[in-house]
Formats: structure tokens, C-alpha cells, sequence
């Protein structure tokens, strides 16, 4: 395994870095409350960050995302990332990447997903005349993209409020592209982190089938690019707030001596980065294996489970280190702590991630 970026993921990381830190500033995040920063979005999209996922690759996405993380910016980059151009990319029909991806890449479309599935939602065809459904399709089989209905209810949708299509698999893993003005309703949902959630309502919604192969083989792929792309947004999350508690702590003095110097909160902190490190090291081999056609169920799995164990322990230590300043709500180090938490709780806690990687590893299903 060889985690080193390419000359072209290296270059997309130092542009998105140079992006985020010039335009997401304190005063900007304040001032996007839970919603996306328009003008940020489209200086990324300007500088074709989002299309270069294509060419970059699942790593590629996570070195991106580090860097979003480490600023909390607030655009919905892993979500049309992952949900959007990498799952038409893979997934799509020649027909649905030449007419998705463009927007995608443009950021004129912006995508989102209702992942894990949660068997909730019911796929539907409606057929108007029996006769003419083909001998390999039936009325309950096959559907397309046509006829597809969808009907029930899912969980919180991050950045469901800024996106023009949703991924919805239904209860059989198909994976179904909603366009959100379809919608019955989007009902709207506070989450820890200010992601511009919401709650899709499906009531007989017109959907359109992603690609034309089996539905669970591409459902289980875009939940393991999403667990790892969100353990690389947890991983710069965790990297900014680990610096702002160094930053704080080198000129932070207590009876004459910064905090820093103090055994204690060296050790806090070598704790928070060996988390920290533990938790890009295993996102960066699960993307790594994706891209390289390697099974990476497991290792996905196991990015999201340290991506959740960990990076709460990180978020808490970043500001336990400020002391009474980390309990001032509007520091910028409490937003790190809400992204931390939130991220802990998408696609699956720490519990949850390792039962479902034991069973997996039980099967000797491949990994």
C-alpha cells in the first residue's frame, strides 16, 4: 500500500487549502448560520475542485475534505462527492453520466443521500398498460427510470436544503436520484452540526434508477465511499481542532508558564493526535483500496468506526484544552466540537460500525 498523493491530488489539496483558508473565516461561518456559503462554493467550483473528483479519486475526495474539515467550512462537498459524481461516475448509465455529471461538476447541481438505508421506503412502478411491460419485467420487478415511484419515510438528510437531487435506496438497496423539487416536502431537521439537514417526505415521488446493473453491489459501495469520505472530514475536524488547542495552550500561561509546558496537557494532546493520525491512516487505506478496485468493505468500516470513537475523544480534548474558553459557544473551537459530534453519529456509531464489521468478518465475506 502506498498512501502518497499524486501530483494531482497534491495540487488539489494545496488549492482547496489555499481556498478554504482564504474565505473560511470565523466571521464568514458566522454568518452562513446552518446553511451553505454560496460564495465559498462557488470558488471551489471555480477552481473545478469538485470535477477533479473524477480524476482524483476517492483519495483524492478525502484529501479534500481534510482540509474542509480543519476550517468547518460550511459547502456540502463530501455529500455531492460521494452521493453525486463519484456514485454516477461508478454507478450511472452512460446516458445519466452525460447528463448528471456536468452540473455536478459545475456545482449548478448540488447532490445529497438518505444513507443507511433503512428499509423504510418502498420502490413502485406504475404500468399503464400490463401488455406492454416486457417479458423480463414485471409490475413489482424491474423498474424504470420512467415509472420509478418512491414512497415512505427516511432519516435526516444532510445538506438536504441546498441539494438538487437526493440517492434514496429503497428496501432492497436499489439506488433511486430524487430531484428535490419533486419532493412532497422536506421537512427541516436541527442537527448538532449546522448542515443544512432535512427530513425528504415520499409520496408516490417520481425517481429515476442509478444505472442499470444490481442495486445492493452499488448501495454497499457508495455507504463504504461515504464512511470513508466523512472519516476524512472527521480527521481534518479532528487536525483543526487539535491546532487551535496548541495554538491556545503555546500562550495560554498559568503562574507564569504557558500550559503547553505542563505534562498533563502534553499528554492530552499526544493523545488527541495519535487519534487524530489513527483516524486519516485508516480513511486514507479504505479510499485507497476503493480506488484500486480492492475489496474495502472492512477497511471502510473500520475508517468509520475510529472515525467515530475517536474523533469524539478528539473534539472533547481540543476544548477541554481551552479551559473556560472552550466553553464560550461562539469560539471557533466549539464549532470543531459540534462537526465532531454530528460526524460520530452519521453512518453509524462506534457500536453500531463494530457489530456490523464483526458480522462481516464472521461471514468471511470479502473485505
Amino acid at each position: 500500500m502506498d498512501f502518497t498523493p499524486t501530483e494531482e491530488q497534491e495540487a488539489a489539496r494545496e488549492l482547496a487549502a489555499r481556498i478554504l483558508g482564504d474565505l473560511s473565516t470565523h466571521e464568514r461561518l458566522v454568518a452562513a448560520g446552518t446553511g451553505t456559503d454560496a460564495e465559498l462554493w462557488k470558488a471551489l467550483c471555480a477552481a473545478g475542485l469538485p470535477a477533479a473528483v473524477e480524476e482524483i479519486g476517492l483519495l483524492g475526495l478525502v484529501l479534500l475534505l481534510e482540509e474542509q474539515g480543519r476550517v468547518t467550512a460550511q459547502v456540502p462537498l463530501a455529500a455531492t462527492g460521494v452521493y453525486g459524481i463519484l456514485a454516477v461516475a461508478r454507478h450511472g448509465t452512460e446516458e445519466q453520466r452525460a447528463r448528471l455529471l456536468p452540473g455536478l461538476r459545475d456545482g449548478s447541481a448540488v447532490a445529497t443521500g438518505a444513507f443507511p438505508a433503512t428499509g423504510a421506503v418502498t420502490a413502485t412502478v406504475r404500468v399503464p398498460d400490463p401488455a406492454t411491460v416486457p417479458a423480463t419485467a414485471t409490475a413489482t420487478g424491474a423498474v424504470t427510470a420512467r415509472g420509478g415511484r418512491l414512497t415512505g419515510t427516511v432519516g435526516w438528510v444532510p445538506w438536504l436544503r441546498d441539494a438538487t437531487h437526493v440517492l434514496v435506496p429503497d428496501a432492497d438497496r436499489t439506488l433511486w436520484l430524487v430531484r428535490t423539487e419533486d419532493l412532497a416536502a422536506v421537512e427541516p431537521v436541527e442537527l448538532t452540526a449546522p448542515w443544512s439537514a432535512g427530513r425528504p417526505v415520499l409520496d408516490g415521488t417520481p425517481a429515476e434508477r442509478l444505472g442499470a446493473g444490481p442495486g445492493p453491489e452499488a448501495y454497499e459501495d457508495v455507504l463504504a465511499a461515504a464512511r470513508t469520505a466523512f472519516a476524512g472530514l472527521q480527521a481534518g475536524v479532528c487536525a483543526g481542532s487539535l491546532a487551535r488547542a496548541v495554538a491556545h495552550t503555546s500562550v495560554r500561561e498559568q503562574f507564569g508558564r504557558p500550559l503547553a509546558t505542563r505534562q498533563a496537557v502534553q499528554l492530552r494532546a499526544a493523545d488527541a493526535h495519535m487519534d487524530t493520525e489513527s483516524i486519516r491512516v485508516t480513511a486514507y487505506e479504505a479510499a485507497w483500496r476503493s480506488d484500486a478496485g480492492l475489496g474495502n468493505a472492512a477497511a471502510a468500516l473500520t475508517a468509520a468506526w475510529w472515525a467515530s470513537e475517536a474523533g469524539k475523544r478528539v473534539v472533547h480534548s481540543g476544548q477541554h484544552l481551552h479551559g473556560g474558553t472552550g466553553a464560550d459557544l461562539d469560539h471557533p473551537v466549539h464549532r470543531h466540537f459540534l462537526w465532531g459530534r454530528q460526524l460520530d453519529a452519521y453512518l453509524g456509531h462506534g457500536t453500531e460500525l463494530l457489530a456490523e464489521l464483526g458480522d462481516l468478518l464472521a461471514k468471511g465475506e470479502p473485505a
